[in-house]
């Protein structure tokens, strides 16, 4: 059932029938994943029976409901099962379009029939969608674009023709082994050529656009009309990611206009970086004259207005501070709203600022509650969904009025609902190593501390570009792999965040890590951990260990092999064993191409420095991993027996990067990690 809540009154009104819908011609009710209505709201189209595309669950089947007659019809009910992709109405409400098999089809939402607008899709040749390493990296999934007017869709084609397969084998589901072919562009190939292209909802020949450039060596990361549907406007990336180049392209000519470009020394984060993992959209302003742009051009992450012809730029958020994300533009209000934290750059709060750039941004979050905070802003601006959490303050949520941010319901709010409980274990620090180089860290001790004892410390580390382990949230000082409390169990909890994470410290910060993963970043842990057990004679130096996963297991191996001094014990999960089996565009945004400084790739890999190993290492890895290829394991496992150094590997059979799927999996994993943890790092004051 499907419910109208007015967030005011905290009335709910049916908004469908209350009995369940039910697939035609059965009694099996159809379990609603997610929904999307015309603008009349006069039509539903439900998404339901959803399938895993790599991350997410982005096919499944698609049905439409005309809420008048409640006539109930499946979308592509003649295509395979579980095989429509991003089905979207027209906005008109008259069409519904979608991808099936890569091919992208539209629909007619009273009559039922179906256009076919490509035909050529298989594959390798991907149409209105992206392949792995797109959606992996720049967020990419929707690969297609209504027009304003409902005649025409822009849409993305990837040939991934001359892309390589991995080949992950799958040994436990049949008698006989099988290969799952993964097509996978490890860093040093060529990217899968991308164009972009626009097609009529009646077919007929797709019109690509003319952007100029080698299609091998770029990438279209971004594309939208314009409001007024007489333009299309995309993002190209060079493949190395520091060049940005925006195009304004006619869509009956094909003709592409360069209106903006920026270089970096670095590289130039895509929209999904600034916008909460979401690549889509675009900010207009006045009805398509203008748009919002984010950039550090200036050494941190602001928010521009940039006019449609690319020849005024106007900075709205001057200042030594990063924005987060940009969460809504109130066009009507004149203000835009953005997540930031000026002054404390482990916490996130609102900030709104004028649109003419004549303002100064103002925070809308209230003194009082300090940690995160997460906003879903209503399209007006008048309301938003108000989640905060804090180090001490589990998760909580309400529903807020903007600007003055008053709780709709003052019973349900966070002031009234939200309890810290005690965790005075736990403390944040700040650290500067011999490197001077100051870190930002916290600490959970146990309950019962003797700072006249000695305790053993497990570091938790990731250290690249993709995350941080230094925030202000609830998460801080628990350890989800290990069973029960670990600061109970005797062990204090450690994390600090070295350059190169994704903190609000500015673009020198994050971006002195670039061709030094593997280097900059764990010299930078290993720094601060000796600083740390020099500061703290009640750190046990003897009884030391880490992990981390997928960028944190390639961290700790690294920790292990190039410190041994200092890491005694490692549990490494789903790691880079070598960056050059790593993909394309995460691996050459961070460290170049290794065709120019293959050195740099080298030095940055844990096989590198296997040889060193002194401590205990426990590596784990699954082998139906797409991510970070299981071959990643076999090459630094064969380093460490050419070696002779031993070890403990536990390979789960089909598991893929998070290492999830399968009955027991989960309680397998605490279980492995918790027991090695215990055996070889002893919990307990001495």
């Amino acid at each position: 059932m499907i419910s109208r809540n007015d967030m005011r009154t905290g009335q709910k009104t049916p908004f469908l029938s209350g009995t369940p819908l039910k697939q035609p011609g059965t009694d099996r009710p159809l379990q609603i994943t997610d929904f999307a209505l015309s603008a009349d709201t006069n039509t539903v189209l439900v998404y339901t029976n959803t399938a895993r595309v790599w991350r997410y669950n982005t096919r499944g089947d698609y049905y439409l409901l005309d809420r008048k007659t409640g006539q109930l019809r499946q979308v592509g009910k003649d295509r395979p099962a579980q095989s429509l992709m991003f089905a979207k109405l027209s906005p008109d409400g008259k069409l519904v379009a979608y991808v099936s098999e890569h091919n992208l089809f539209v629909e007619d939402v009273a009559t039922g029939r179906v256009t076919p607008l490509t035909t050529d899709g298989t594959n390798r040749l991907i149409n209105g969608t992206f392949d792995w390493v797109y959606e992996e990296e720049f967020g990419c999934r929707d690969g297609f674009r209504w027009s304003p007017d409902s005649k025409q869709i822009a849409y993305w084609q990837v040939d991934a023709s001359k892309i390589r397969d991995y080949l992950m084998l799958n040994t436990t589901d049949s008698v006989y082994s099988y290969v799952i072919p993964v097509e996978y562009p490890k860093v040093g190939q060529d990217p899968s050529p991308t164009r972009a292209g626009i097609v009529s909802v009646t077919g007929g020949p797709t019109r690509w656009l003319a952007i100029p450039g080698d299609s091998r060596q770029h990438y279209l990361t971004r594309m939208e009309w314009f409001p007024n549907g007489s333009s299309v406007i995309l993002e190209q990336l060079n493949r190395k990611q520091n060049q940005s180049k925006v195009f304004v392209c006619n869509p009956t000519t094909g003709a592409a206009n360069p209106i903006h470009t920026e270089t970096s020394t670095t590289w130039i984060d895509s929209k999904a970086r600034w916008n909460d993992g979401d690549p889509s959209g675009w900010e207009w302003l006045d009805g398509g004259k203008s748009f919002l742009w984010v950039s550090e051009k200036d050494g941190w992450r602001h928010i521009y207005r940039i006019s449609a012809d690319g020849k005024q730029e106007t900075l709205l958020t001057p200042g030594n501070y990063d924005i987060a994300s940009v969460e809504l533009v109130d066009e009507p209000g004149k203000q835009v709203y953005f997540v930031a934290s000026p002054d404390q750059p482990l916490q996130r709060y609102l900030y709104r600022t004028r649109l003419d750039g004549k303002g100064k941004a103002t925070r809308v979050t209230p003194m009082g509650l300090a940690g995160t905070h997460t906003y879903t802003l209503s399209p007006g601006g008048k309301l938003a969904l108000h989640g905060f959490s804090s180090y001490q303050t589990p998760p909580a949520r309400e529903w807020i009025n903007l600007p003055a941010h008053t709780p709709v319901n003052a019973q349900s709010s966070i002031a009234a609902n939200a309890k810290p409980i005690d965790k005075s274990n736990v403390r944040f620090f700040t650290l500067t190593t011999d490197d001077n180089v100051t870190l930002n860290g916290w600490m959970a001790r146990p309950a019962d501390f003797d700072s006249t004892k000695k305790y053993p410390v497990v570091f938790y580390v990731y250290g690249e570009p993709a995350g941080s382990t230094v925030d202000d949230v609830f998460s801080v000082g628990t350890n989800r792999l290990f069973e029960g409390d670990i600061t109970k169990a005797g062990y204090i909890y450690v994390a600090l965040d070295n350059r190169g994470t994704p903190n609000l410290k500015g673009t020198a910060w994050r971006k002195s890590i670039y061709r030094q993963i593997g280097r900059l970043n764990v010299r930078d842990q290993a720094m601060g951990a000796r600083k740390l057990l020099s500061q703290h004679a009640y750190l046990d130096s003897s009884r030391v260990a880490v992990w981390g996963w997928s960028g944190g297991g390639s961290t700790t191996l690294h920790l292990l092999f190039q410190y041994p001094d200092i890491y005694k014990t490692g549990i490494a999960i789903a790691a880079v064993g070598n960056q050059l089996f790593y993909d394309n565009i995460y691996q050459e945004r961070y460290m170049g191409l290794p065709q120019e400084n293959l050195e740099d790739f080298v030095a940055g890999s844990p096989i590198t420095y296997a040889k060193n190993l002194r401590g205990n290492l426990l590596y784990i890895h699954g082998t139906g991993d797409d991510n970070v290829h299981y071959d990643n394991a076999e090459v630094l496992i064969n380093e460490l027996v050419k070696y002779n150094k031993q070890f403990q590997v536990m390979p789960y059979p089909n598991r893929s990067h998070g290492i999830s799927e399968g009955p027991g999996t989960n309680q397998h994993l605490r279980t492995l990690y918790t027991n090695y943890l215990k055996q070889h790092c002893s919990p307990g004051a001495r």
